[in-house]
């Protein structure tokens, strides 16, 4: 096994285990608090999880159709034409929450098909805004996930600004050993 795809291997694990004590924490608050317009990128907690899932699932989109030899892929719920990136896929957080789940699950078995010769072709898509553009796949698989951990960033201050801690957010407290 290649570096890519320990790393990115690492970067699923990380994503999921902190998505489901995120999600833990928040499902602690009211439906209005998680909401409410705090000034955040994507207004709201809930608005920020939905960008975060619906950008998951173009990624993983894009990555199906550049590469469709992708198993995990084929007949997953994913997003290939969306109006923008604050779109709504779920007004219910439980279902937010259900989404978030499989798409993490999704992402467990994506990340077992990503060998080094697959890492290292070239995809091409189209971005938000239309434009072609072209990066080999283990760019933009860590792109993927460096995306969510931007936006988790965003909703632990928002957490924070609302009197919770989300513990631990460091990639290396959730790798093997580490702890």
């Amino acid at each position: 096994m290649g570096t890519h795809q320990d790393q990115l291997r690492g970067f699923a694990k990380y994503n999921g285990e902190f998505n489901c004590r995120l999600y833990e924490q928040i499902a602690g608050l009211t439906d209005i608090a998680r909401k409410e317009d705090l000034g955040a990128f994507f207004g709201s907690i809930h608005g920020t999880l939905n960008h975060i899932l619906l950008a998951d699932r173009i990624w993983l989109g894009r990555f199906a159709r550049a590469i469709p030899t992708f198993r995990s892929l084929a007949t997953a719920n994913l997003v290939y034409e969306f109006s923008s990136l604050d779109q709504q896929l779920f007004d219910s957080f439980d279902e937010l929450r259900v989404g978030r789940r499989e798409t993490d699950e999704l992402i467990y078995r994506w990340v077992e098909e990503l060998e080094d010769a697959v890492l290292a072709q070239t995809m091409r898509y189209n971005n938000s805004k239309g434009h072609v553009r072209e990066h080999p796949v283990w760019l933009a698989a860590t792109h993927m996930f460096n995306h969510q951990t931007h936006h988790r960033g965003q909703l632990t201050t928002l957490l924070f600004q609302l009197g919770y801690d989300p513990g631990t957010t460091d990639y290396i407290a959730y790798l093997p050993n580490s702890r």
